[in-house]
């Protein structure tokens, strides 16, 4: 059965009868009718080429559907005014498979940006951003820059940058798929305190031991469709 909640003017992400193609010979949506309410986490899953990317993408106001409608915190995506896309970025936290950190910058530098970006003072930085980089387990590397660090490394640094404003909605495109069990685990209780306050995630991944371990409602695209499944994979 394809999962299709009923959409309300409550929830933070919509999606009405949404195809994608990037090419004339490929749908890789198909007729999506998807509905995410405040406070929800879904993990995403679906095998590689599936769309977990694109739905993202759309989601992130990255992509444009090719039909449908898509409306982020009530806003169609694609009439939206560049002040009100301004704005409603600055409601997400992304972390993307490329990591997408600035190589002039130090660690400290890049997971601080969010938060000059929204005009925190200095003193309210220093007590807050070093904290969180301990957290994801990079102390150490404060003042390094991305290009010193491992591939897994810099992905924790696009975590601790994506999550540090603590922000309404949370999407993640395989956030641990760098990083050994023990520490995705860690990170997930993370993302786990986050929604404790209330940010709403969506989490695409691979590993179903974080599947069964935190038991999250799944959503998996096959065939270009969605299906809702309830954390027993």
């Amino acid at each position: 059965m394809g999962y299709n909640l009923d959409m309300d003017q409550n929830s933070i992400v919509s999606l009405d009868h949404v195809g994608f193609r990037y090419s004339p010979e490929r749908e890789i949506l198909k007729d999506v009718n998807l509905s995410v309410r405040p406070g929800e986490f879904y993990f995403l899953t679906g095998a590689s080429g599936a769309g977990k990317t694109t739905l993202l993408n759309l989601v992130n106001l990255g992509l444009k559907p090719t039909r449908g409608t898509v409306r982020i915190f009530g806003h169609n995506v694609e009439s939206v005014r560049p002040d009100d896309r301004a704005r409603i970025r600055r409601k997400i936290g992304i972390v993307f498979q490329e990591y997408r950190l600035l190589n002039h910058l130090s660690v400290l530098d890049n997971v601080s940006m969010p938060l000059r970006i929204l005009g925190r003072s200095d003193k309210y930085i220093k007590s807050h951003v070093p904290e969180l980089i301990e957290w994801v387990g990079l102390k150490k590397h404060l003042h390094r820059l991305p290009g010193e660090l491992s591939g897994g490394e810099q992905q924790r640094v696009a975590i601790a940058r994506a999550v540090i404003n603590n922000p309404e909605l949370l999407i993640a495109d395989e956030p641990t798929g760098n990083v050994d069990d023990e520490l995705a685990s860690k990170l997930l209780f993370l993302f786990l305190e986050l929604h404790k306050m209330g940010t709403t995630i969506m989490l695409a991944t691979h590993s179903k031991s974080l599947i069964r371990q935190f038991r999250f409602p799944v959503l998996n695209i096959s065939g270009g469709r969605i299906t809702r499944e309830d954390g027993f994979v």
